[in-house]
């Protein structure tokens, strides 16, 4: 294994994979290691999401995340064209069934526009003529919204990075990070790795490693189980294109909805339940050091108490699948107790600050020589390419 490099990064995830390959356009001839403790590429977050390419309806304008998005879904696109990969623009409803979730939708096509989105509103009429089985006072559709296989797509990443000269470490755990005047050492389980500058994007395992390599950081990562059921093959027919419900503007996350996949069947879901495992996919899966990290930081708990009654719905959600089915059926009626079927779970990585506050948008750490990603929420992997720009940029200044 060589010992010395350019440039190392630190996980093999869609944004590390992605700083490695535009390092590679940018920086010809410089030496490039990609490590990851897995033994495969996408092992976590960017295999484990919805697999939506997200069009960028949500998000403060100006804010990083409505920058990186749109960059992101034409970056994407750009990409599975050219490689061949699996994606579908089929577009996406946003549907409102009550009168305060009309008031919402109006601000968030109002904020979409801003966000230079090109939405259709649509009236009830409108609605069933386009999604017979969805029910709704009025819907925004937003045609930009697409689903891509994630997985693939780091797959081909990861191929076009050793193809160009790079090295895949996999299996290789970092264990310690030493900063020098020179250069960044790295010991790993295969053995010490030097590099003349460093990209952390470690994810669920951010924080850690943002700790390790010296960083002074107001935030731990607490992490976020998100449950999926998987309609039959029966259901395969039932909307066109994906279907969300309106979001509650004081809540961080999207509510239940219906994702089409490039698989071909549709997911619902997910909930938003504190997990007690980083890194492992079963409903109730625990790992004893991130459970005890999650509880003891008083971050996690003074965020819990923000939303108590959110908190509530989450764990009905997660412990009855009816409370589940209740929420879909707000606007598609015709769901059944019978179509929600096992789908594994995910985990997503949020950094919460000491007092209790989601980071919101993406957070860059830097020392010396190295970069830390340590906040990267959705819509991560849509904004992979652009971030992973920003981030040779930063280097390169």
């Amino acid at each position: 294994m060589k010992e010395r490099f350019d440039y190392l990064v630190v996980g093999a995830g869609i944004i590390g994979l992605a700083t490695a390959h535009c390092l590679q356009r940018r920086k010809p001839g410089a030496t490039i290691a990609i490590l990851d403790k897995e033994s495969t590429v996408a092992a976590h977050q960017s295999g484990h999401n919805s697999g939506v390419i997200h069009a960028g309806v949500y998000y403060s304008p100006g804010s990083l995340k409505a920058k990186f998005c749109r960059a992101g879904v034409r970056a994407t696109i750009e990409f599975c064209k050219r490689f061949d990969i699996p994606y579908r623009q089929c577009g996406k409803l946003i549907v409102a069934v009550d009168n305060v979730e009309l008031t919402r939708l109006r601000d968030l096509g109002e904020r979409a526009r801003t966000n230079g989105l090109n939405c259709e509103e649509l009236d009830e009429t409108a609605i069933r003529k386009l999604e017979p089985n969805i029910a709704g006072l009025a819907a925004l559709r937003i045609a930009d919204t697409g689903i891509v296989d994630y997985s693939g797509l780091c797959e081909r990443l990861a191929q076009l990075v050793e193809g160009a000269g790079g090295e895949l470490m996999l299996k290789a755990r970092v264990e310690a990070i030493v900063e020098s005047a020179n250069d960044v050492l790295l010991e790993t389980e295969r053995g010490p790795v030097r590099g003349r500058y460093l990209v952390v994007c470690a994810g669920l395992q951010a924080d850690r490693l943002a700790k390790m390599a010296g960083l002074q950081v107001d935030f731990s990562i607490v992490p976020f189980r998100g449950d999926y059921y998987r309609l039959p093959k029966t259901r395969s027919d039932l909307v066109s294109t994906l279907v969300y419900p309106v979001p509650d503007p004081r809540l961080p996350f999207l509510g239940v909805h219906l994702t089409l996949t490039t698989e071909g069947y549709i997911t619902v879901g997910p909930t938003a339940m504190l997990a007690l495992a980083r890194e492992r996919y079963s409903k109730w899966a625990v790992n004893i050091r991130d459970m005890t990290e999650a509880l003891a930081y008083g971050g996690t708990w003074r965020l819990l108490s923000h939303f108590p009654r959110a908190g509530i719905h989450e764990f009905l959600h997660a412990i009855f699948r009816r409370s589940y089915l209740k929420a879909a059926q707000r606007y598609c009626p015709v769901l059944e107790i019978e179509d929600l079927n096992h789908h594994e779970c995910g985990v997503r990585a949020q950094a919460v600050t000491s007092s209790g506050v989601m980071v919101h948008d993406f957070l860059l750490e830097r020392t010396a020589r190295s970069v830390h990603v340590c906040n990267a929420p959705s819509p991560a992997a849509t904004s992979a390419f652009p971030i992973a720009d920003s981030i040779v940029e930063s280097i390169e200044v």
